[in-house]
């Protein structure tokens, strides 16, 4: 059974980072374009960023600039960099392990989540 485990969430004030991680199987981290999504209280989950095949990273336009995705292959484990968060960040956090075709949506794997809670 494919698993993906984050960590990392908390509770910070408007400006501050925190670093979110996700350890999922060989399989899973090596075969699929691996991705953050988030949902806040009462809104649909939404995309954040998805990290390609060919090491590129896209970002949707509410985080660009202050998020990044990275990948540590050697213990199948993606990164969610989030610096000068501000409040309208907070919201559950989720891994996902996707299809590699930017122009589909299709997530295989989700994790469980991890909550972010942004004061200001």
């Amino acid at each position: 059974q494919v698993q993906l485990q984050e960590s990392g969430g908390g509770s910070v004030q408007a400006g501050g980072s925190l670093r979110l991680s996700c350890v999922g199987s060989t399989d899973t981290v090596g075969y699929f374009c691996m991705s953050w999504y988030r949902q806040g209280a009462g809104t649909q989950r939404e995309w954040v960023s998805s990290r390609w095949t060919d090491g590129s990273a896209t970002y949707a336009d509410s985080v660009k600039g202050r998020f990044t995705i990275s990948q540590d292959n050697a213990t199948n484990t993606v990164y969610l960099q989030m610096n000068s968060l501000a409040p309208e960040d907070t919201a559950i956090y989720y891994c996902a392990a996707r299809v590699c075709r930017a122009w589909t949506n299709d997530v295989r794997h989700w994790g469980r989540g991890t909550q972010v809670t942004v004061s200001s």
